[in-house]
């Protein structure tokens, strides 16, 4: 447990942070999500305007420091390619 004042308020800081963080993560994966049912149902303008859509809020995400820099560039990359296959 933490005993010197400083480290009482990182705590509390570290609890405050993980419910930002946790939110943020949740809203990013919504929009990943509804490119993955709009690429699933075959829909190629839906799927485009999703990954577009989703796009700014994972890079977001990585200047808020919730995921790397290489896994959202990971994600839109096959995401992208995906979307693209779509016939």
């Amino acid at each position: 447990m933490a005993n010197t004042p400083q480290s009482k308020k990182r705590a509390r800081q570290t609890v405050r942070r993980t419910d930002v963080n946790k939110a943020r993560r949740s809203r990013i994966r919504t929009f990943l999500r509804k490119v993955e049912e709009a690429i699933a149902s075959g829909d190629k303008t839906a799927a485009a305007d999703a990954l577009r859509a989703a796009q700014p809020e994972l890079m977001r995400g990585v200047t808020k420091g919730v995921f790397h820099k290489n896994t959202a560039s990971r994600k839109i990359s096959r995401l992208a390619a995906r979307v693209k296959a779509i016939a």
